[in-house]
């Protein structure tokens, strides 16, 4: 049962991370499109004929679902501390659940501080592959949620541990099964 959970798991790693590419680009085609038709497009081979958003979704879902399978890497053998195969299923995908907020709100962050730092004022012109972009500061504000989004999905990872330790733990009925010298008699 084991074996068919952790297979389980890492599909399942695989799909939240590609939805969760899908629906980021989402957030940042609003910000930016030009970063998504004089870039990504171009960088993942979406065609024309791919409506923009639709294009948006492909390249977040083609540029994250490997994510998962980084991320099941450390999450999934680590939730085997959890005894039984259910805990095991639920606290794994709640690890899950805490990488993908994690990422989000590092990405929002940045975005959000990229709206202070990256101004029109401050901002070059910009030109990807010959061709001028209109808004390089929104440009530059997409790449940035990019970016920092990436390291949010690694910092997830550490944030998911430590969600699957803590849930470890509860299951040994706190302190008294870990440090039985610790407890009082």
């Amino acid at each position: 049962m084991r074996t068919v959970a952790f297979i389980s798991l890492f599909v399942i790693a695989c799909v939240l991370s590609g939805m969760y590419g899908a629906l980021h680009n989402q957030i940042s085609y609003t910000v930016s499109p030009e970063y998504f038709t004089k870039f990504k497009f171009h960088q993942f081979q979406i065609g024309e004929a791919i409506p923009d958003r639709m294009g948006a979704a492909i390249v977040g879902w083609q540029a994250s679902w490997w994510m998962g399978i980084v991320i099941g890497i450390f999450l999934i053998p680590l939730g085997l501390l959890i005894r039984e195969t259910t805990p095991y299923l639920f606290g794994t995908l709640r690890a899950f659940g805490v990488v993908v907020l994690t990422a989000l709100s590092i990405g929002l962050v940045a975005l959000a501080i990229s709206f202070l730092v990256i101004t029109p004022a401050n901002v070059d012109p910009l030109t990807i592959r010959g061709r001028e972009v209109t808004d390089p500061a929104a440009f530059l504000r997409a790449g940035t949620m990019h970016n920092f989004s990436y390291l949010g999905g690694f910092v997830g990872i550490l944030t998911g541990a430590v969600s699957i330790f803590r849930r470890f733990l509860r299951a040994e009925t706190g302190s008294a099964k870990l440090f039985p010298k610790c407890q009082p008699e």
